[in-house]
């Protein structure tokens, strides 16, 4: 409730300083007829009713700018009771504006400007006390007792207004550093996807372009095998576009928070990946299979299917694959290995499938290489801990 009010005074400086002062311009207003009718002692020093006004409007009206320039608004009011004082000119209820702008001093300048500010208001007041021909010790200590705790209660206001603009300063910078989070987290979900739909694109169109490249040679053969290529050209172009919807769907801004995507795939997937993966594969599986988190399994999905879908684009003809998944004590071992060119197969100069593995591996501490097999073929082979996973 505080802050609120503090941060609306902020954004209606002169108008609140308008409203503070406000009662200080009634009492001088007020005192325009007692002061009309006094009989000074010394006539010298009288001046009149418009004297009275203007030295007043003098006196207070600087105290509007306050805010802004709380120096130059001292300065002008503190010379303008100086030059009232060697007038010989009684003070007014409108020199109370030098209390007020010792206060603006010590709140809005630093300690120095405000230490200099109250010895400079202790000397007015010793003045005052020269005018009335009344310098006492005691009426001077009584006199800096009213200085002094508008000084203390206006450093005691400065540390509590540096307080509150730490605390908003700390809060717009929390924002920011939440905005930006939030930038680097939708950046990092995209390249997310990328990498996913790049996964998704190349063994899904690898494998339509096998099947209908198939398709085309057996068409005037052998019907029925042309037709059971261009079913499994259908259905695997189905589920890319599926999968692709899926993933495309996490981009939309515009979607409603509620809408169910397709769960991602996993080793539950596995052996249709291997079955369904264009080229004649085995999955093979070793040791007592654990629960795995699902980023986890994704993983060790699509290094798969990036391991089977270069072994079509480039093992040649009649490749075959063996993937192999085994468990073991501290370590998920994931092998797939192919019978084709090896390092004779050509490479794609824009490949980003290995990279897309060591970044999948990496991010749950693991290691991954690819490479020919001696006697021909490729290998890639990935190592996943899992002692972490198990000990949860």
């Amino acid at each position: 409730m505080f802050g609120r009010v503090w941060a609306w005074s902020k954004s209606h400086g002169m108008l609140v300083d308008a409203l503070r002062v406000a009662p200080l311009f009634a009492l001088s207003l007020g005192m325009t007829i007692p002061y009309s009718t006094i009989t000074p002692h010394d006539p010298g020093a009288y001046i009149g009713v418009p004297g009275y006004l203007g030295l007043s409007a003098l006196l207070l009206a600087p105290l509007l700018w306050r805010r802004q320039h709380p120096l130059i608004v001292f300065a002008v009011v503190t010379l303008a009771s100086f030059g009232q004082w060697l007038a010989g000119v009684d003070p007014l209820p409108a020199n109370f504006a030098v209390l007020v702008a010792l206060w603006s001093v010590t709140y809005r300048c630093s300690f120095r400007w405000a230490l200099a500010a109250c010895g400079v208001t202790e000397v007015g007041v010793w003045l005052a006390l020269v005018h009335w021909d009344q310098v006492t010790l005691s009426l001077f200590f009584s006199g800096s007792i009213l200085v002094v705790t508008i000084w203390i209660t206006g450093l005691y206001a400065n540390t509590r207004r540096r307080y509150l603009e730490s605390l908003e300063e700390r809060a717009e910078r929390a924002e920011r550093e939440r905005d930006q989070q939030a930038r680097i987290a939708a950046a990092a979900e995209r390249t997310r996807i990328a990498r996913e739909l790049h996964d998704v694109v190349a063994h899904n169109v690898s494998v339509m372009v096998v099947q209908a490249d198939g398709a085309g040679y057996a068409i005037d053969s052998d019907p029925e095998q042309a037709r059971l290529a261009v079913r499994n050209i259908s259905k695997t172009g189905r589920e890319a576009l599926a999968e692709m919807r899926r993933l495309v769907g996490v981009l939309r801004q515009d979607e409603e928070s509620g809408t169910d995507y397709l769960p991602q795939p996993g080793l539950a997937q596995l052996e249709e990946l291997v079955r369904q993966a264009g080229v004649p594969a085995e999955l093979r599986i070793e040791g007592a299979p654990c629960d795995l988190p699902e980023g986890q399994q994704l993983a060790v999905y699509r290094i798969v299917q990036e391991a089977l879908t270069n072994a079509l684009k480039h093992g040649g003809p009649g490749v075959s694959g063996l993937v192999e998944l085994r468990y073991g004590a501290a370590e998920l071992t994931l092998k797939i290995t192919d019978d084709g060119r090896g390092a004779a197969a050509p490479r794609s100069p824009d490949g980003h499938g290995l990279i897309g593995m060591r970044e999948r591996v990496g991010m749950y501490g693991g290691a991954v290489s690819a490479e020919p097999r001696q006697g021909g073929g490729f290998e890639v082979l990935a190592r996943l801990p899992l002692a972490e996973w198990k000990a949860a």
